[in-house]
């Protein structure tokens, strides 16, 4: 991409999405997917349901993409336009082990409606002014998953990416179908999420992105789980009661997939009108999943990085912390992400838990490691308080993580697990007069 080329995808970014976040979340994430090699920066799993009601949100999105510069490519299903079609047939639907079992007939009726659903989005795109390519065959190479038990269903053995990198070359939207052919020339019917597993495991993309009509994972609220780092989460959410049998097969299969891409990747669970604020937002809109990072705890200062940590610190905040800071400072706790990305510095005031230092380095934003480290501290501290400045973005994640907070004349109080009005006020007062650690 030559620079005047550059230039007016940056502009093009901040114009569309200025609504959505700051310029420099903007900037930062084109900055970030423009380093990407083309065919490395996302793949796009979109369900049948989704080819139904949604292809205008999807066909915008997807547009949006191509016209900054970036190509994703796509994959789709067809459960619910399968399901219509043989049925329409006459061919009763046979489910085994949560598989369709495919026989000649069903076969005949899987080929056709797969072809028309992805002509559909290719014509759907082509009318939208976007280049796209329609790949029904030729991507997957399949070997029978186990013809007796499943008839004409298979699984993936090789994935061909020779025509999807010929049509990231010509600037177009590869637009795949989960249609396998064996080597010897026989087709078979491939479960969709497999095939774009598969697709995942041979492209190592930098984003997995799954379009759905919930638009997240839902918690046991029904409310959008906005963020999940396996390292720290993955044993404890799968411990919870309202983890269904469906989301607890799809947590399953983004582990596995994290486990074999590199620690960059991670997986976008979405709605299609949302694909650009989640992609190009700090905030986000869906659940992001990563392998993240390890939280390591200390204790004292003893067995920390002190030169990192000032590093991350400061970076963080955008000042200089004073030189003797880690001198007069006397750690609680210390919790700090195991690349030193993210960190959060703890000391004992007025009987509780002070959070002296919250620090989220620039290129970790957005990934939900602040969040993880925050999680494992409450965890262990259920008691705790600090102070922010009023102009302080991260104030909206504390009003929503404490239990209140009150204004003073520089900073805002906040606290959570605090009940009795006295202590409170004794926090408030050691805020007021607690000395500044930066040099101004």
């Amino acid at each position: 991409m030559n620079i005047e080329s550059n230039k007016q995808t940056r502009q093009t970014i901040v114009k569309l999405l200025s609504n959505l976040g700051s310029a420099k979340e903007i900037d930062q994430y084109l900055k970030r997917f423009s380093q990407i090699d083309a065919k490395r920066f996302a793949v796009v799993k979109v369900g049948g349901a989704v080819l139904r009601e949604d292809m205008d949100a999807l066909v915008s999105s997807l547009a949006f993409l191509q016209q900054v510069g970036l190509t994703p490519i796509v994959i789709h299903g067809a459960g619910p336009q399968l399901d219509e079609e043989l049925t329409a047939a006459g061919i009763p639907k046979q489910v085994v082990d949560g598989l369709r079992f495919t026989g000649d007939e069903a076969l005949g009726v899987v080929r056709k409606v797969m072809r028309r659903e992805n002509m559909n989005l290719v014509d759907e795109l082509h009318a939208q002014g976007v280049h796209a390519t329609s790949l029904t065959t030729g991507v997957f190479e399949a070997e029978f998953l186990d013809r007796e038990k499943y008839g004409l269903v298979g699984r993936v053995s090789r994935v061909e990416v020779e025509g999807i990198e010929a049509a990231i070359r010509l600037g177009a939207i590869p637009v795949i179908a989960s249609l396998g052919v064996t080597a010897g020339g026989q087709y078979l019917n491939i479960n969709a999420d497999w095939a774009a597993n598969e697709l995942v495991k041979t492209l190592q993309p930098y984003k997995i992105v799954f379009l759905t009509g919930t638009g997240g994972l839902l918690d046991a609220n029904g409310k959008v789980i906005d963020s999940i780092n396996l390292s720290t989460e993955y044993d404890e959410l799968m411990r919870q009661p309202w983890i269904n049998g469906g989301m607890k097969v799809k947590i399953e299969q983004i582990k596995d997939l994290l486990d074999v891409l590199p620690l960059t990747s991670s997986v976008s669970i979405t709605r299609p009108d949302e694909l650009t604020k989640e992609l190009f937002t700090h905030k986000g809109s869906g659940t992001l999943v990563r392998m993240g990072e390890r939280v390591l705890r200390f204790d004292s200062w003893q067995g920390v990085d002190v030169d990192r940590m000032r590093e991350l610190i400061e970076s963080s905040f955008g000042r200089t912390l004073q030189p003797d800071y880690f001198e007069k400072t006397v750690p609680f706790r210390i919790y700090v992400s195991e690349n030193y990305r993210a960190a959060m510095i703890l000391t004992r005031e007025e009987g509780f838990a002070y959070l002296d230092k919250f620090a989220v380095l620039d290129e970790a934003q957005g990934e939900g490691l602040g969040r993880a480290v925050w999680h494992v501290a409450r965890e262990e501290n259920p008691k705790m308080f600090w102070r922010s400045r009023h102009n302080n973005q991260v104030n909206i994640f504390y009003y929503a993580e404490s239990d209140g907070c009150i204004k003073q004349e520089k900073w805002k109080l906040f606290w959570y697990g605090i009940d009795d009005l006295a202590d409170i006020a004794r926090c408030a007062q050691h805020t007021a007069t607690r000395p500044a650690s930066w040099i101004d």
